[in-house]
């Protein structure tokens, strides 16, 4: 008994032109080359030799009857029809994604921040950016830069928002854009002996005695590096990782904090901040990162133009641009 043929056996796929299917498709709309060439701007021998590369391509037979007037699909041109109208739409779906991604009016936007940067930085940027171009998806994550890095060199993050501290070597294996130094400030009770006289920057020194609120039990690769830089060894009194909370532990008299200038913003009432003389250099440098080697969408390059906007607005004596 004969072996039936295998239907599902590998076809090979010819190397077809995107203009042979244009000039296909133009004739079985118009079922005429004449006005198929008249629609396109070509010449009708030119729509004739299209259509006939595609036949030879495909080996299927003709595509077209010719009539005494115009032609007419045989049954491999009204086969190939949709299969051509697919193709050219995807191309021209690809086309206007492409475009839109060029002129940012479209495509997406995955970044990450650290928390202080999302207190004024970050929203004052992505409010002017959404307004700029509202058909860009955003996602946004919030963490410390060493995941966020991470985040970045896996493929998670389009952008990051990252800082070193205390005069720190910045990350390589990355594009930084510089956007500011931060200066820093001393948060104290609102009663504070400090806070009751007009004064210029306070050495930390004057503190030294003082209960501090910290992150981390450690100073060394936070802000209170600053604190050793000017000589002395902070005593963290209190552990606390959120940033309202550590206001309320200074507020309630409990120590006292240090507080970046992206965040002098959001202090409470009852919290003073007295800017702090560190004579070693920014306390914090912030970044936007990229992961060196890959191509930056053009939604990254709006979105670092949109936070460097947002820097000129954080206060003047905490900025240095580059």
């Amino acid at each position: 008994m004969a072996a039936m043929p295998n239907s599902h056996a590998p076809v090979d796929v010819p190397d077809l032109s995107t203009v042979w299917l244009r000039a296909f498709l133009e004739v079985a709309r118009q079922g005429s080359f004449t006005v198929a060439a008249r629609t396109l701007g070509w010449t009708q021998s030119a729509v004739s030799r299209q259509v006939s590369s595609l036949e030879g391509a495909l080996s299927g037979g003709p595509l077209f009857d010719r009539l005494p007037r115009g032609v007419r699909l045989t049954e491999a041109g009204r086969i190939l029809v949709p299969y051509a109208q697919a193709v050219v739409e995807a191309l021209q779906g690809a086309g206007h994604e492409l475009v839109a991604l060029r002129e940012v009016a479209g495509g997406r936007l995955r970044f990450g921040a650290f928390a202080t940067a999302d207190a004024a930085l970050v929203p004052h940027a992505l409010a002017a950016f959404r307004a700029r171009h509202p058909k860009v998806a955003v996602t946004r994550e919030e963490g410390f830069t060493p995941v966020l890095l991470e985040r970045l060199t896996a493929g998670h993050l389009d952008l990051a928002v990252v800082s070193t501290t205390g005069g720190g070597i910045p990350p390589t294996g990355y594009e930084l854009r510089h956007l500011l130094d931060e200066s820093l400030y001393v948060a104290v009770p609102a009663g504070h002996p400090l806070a009751a006289v007009d004064r210029g920057p306070v050495r930390l020194g004057h503190l030294a005695d003082a209960d501090w609120i910290s992150g981390g039990s450690r100073p060394e690769g936070t802000l209170l590096d600053a604190a050793l830089r000017q000589g002395f060894r902070p005593r963290v009194a209190h552990v606390v990782g959120e940033w309202t909370a550590k206001q309320g532990y200074v507020a309630a008299g409990l120590g006292v904090t240090l507080v970046p200038a992206l965040a002098a913003e959001s202090v409470r009432p009852d919290v003073a901040l007295l800017s702090v003389l560190d004579e070693g250099g920014p306390a914090r440098a912030v970044y936007a990162a990229t992961v060196r080697g890959r191509s930056p969408a053009p939604a990254v390059e709006a979105f670092v133009g949109a936070l460097r906007e947002a820097a000129e607005r954080i206060p003047r004596a905490s900025r240095t641009m580059a």
